[in-house]
């Protein structure tokens, strides 16, 4: 969780000191202390999650010259996206997802929501929309051609699941639940839209949305426009919509001439794989002294 870039970086330091300053609570300890229980927590989870990805592109930025032309990241990563964009003041933006985290946590109680993820080659998308007919479940994430997130009320899910297992081409799916503490991206989540509407609008008139179209939302699939009404709105739709992470894969794509995935884990390559596209993916120091020094020698 970046304590190599925090030892290593004066610039990686200076962002956990803004975010634990931003947030009133000692970040570093959130990050790097294995016993520290706060991380299994969304509340927490998510702005460690973000300063970290900061922490690791502002060190290298500085020592690499690391310059991207554009931005995305998948539910929690657009916020991170819009950060490194300079959309939206890292200070702002930990304390945004703080309180998102504890809203979403607070939407259904723990136990009565469920989420996996379907796996299959060239996935049969027609299979999936009526494995949910009836059900109170939704397509979460639209991963990758070969994947989909289900997010859902608990039992709707084993039944969604179960009809998928017996279906004709239920033998090629894997179904693979995921660890989180609620039904992230789903109907269930609309509840606390108007509260954490009211979040943004606390803080949009410091937000720059002049640089807000080299950002991917995923509400649209496409790039955010220069407007922050446009903005907000998106975001707050984004905590109950399916991230639309393939269109936005597409998107920057269309765009870009290298891809690079920063962050403590590597949860997108594989999606990128999945559409014929390369990516470097810098997780640690280590990874990005090996990547970055091998592109700049070539």
């Amino acid at each position: 969780m970046g304590r190599d870039f925090d030892a290593r970086f004066d610039p990686s330091r200076r962002v956990y000191d803004e975010a634990s300053d931003a947030l009133g609570l000692d970040l570093r300890r959130i990050c790097f202390d294995d016993a520290d229980e706060r991380l299994a927590l969304t509340e927490y989870s998510q702005p460690a999650i973000l300063a970290t990805e900061i922490a690791m592109l502002r060190g290298l930025a500085g020592e690499f010259g690391l310059v991207a032309g554009r931005f995305g990241g998948h539910s929690l990563g657009e916020y991170t996206a819009l950060v490194a964009a300079g959309v939206i003041a890292l200070s702002d933006a930990v304390r945004i997802v703080r309180e998102r985290g504890r809203l979403m946590q607070q939407a259904v109680p723990v136990g009565a929501g469920r989420m996996v993820a379907v796996v299959a080659p060239a996935l049969d998308r027609a299979a999936v929309t009526g494995a949910l007919q009836g059900l109170e479940v939704a397509v979460a994430n639209d991963n990758s051609p070969d994947q989909v997130v289900l997010s859902g009320r608990t039992g709707d899910v084993l039944t969604a699941e179960s009809r998928l297992a017996g279906s004709a081409g239920g033998a090629a799916m894997r179904l693979v639940e995921l660890d989180v503490s609620a039904p992230f991206h789903s109907p269930l989540m609309a509840a606390i839209e108007p509260a954490f509407a009211y979040v943004l609008e606390s803080v949009d008139d410091r937000w720059d949305v002049s640089n807000a179209p080299s950002v991917t939302s995923n509400v649209t699939g496409g790039f955010h426009d220069a407007d922050a009404t446009s903005l907000r709105s998106r975001l707050v739709r984004q905590i109950s919509a399916t991230v639309r992470w393939r269109d936005n894969m597409q998107a920057l794509v269309q765009q870009l001439g290298s891809v690079i995935e920063l962050g403590p884990g590597r949860p997108l390559r594989g999606f990128f794989k999945a559409v014929g596209v390369q990516v470097l993916s810098i997780t640690d120091l280590r990874s990005a002294e090996r990547a970055l020094l091998a592109q700049a020698a070539a």
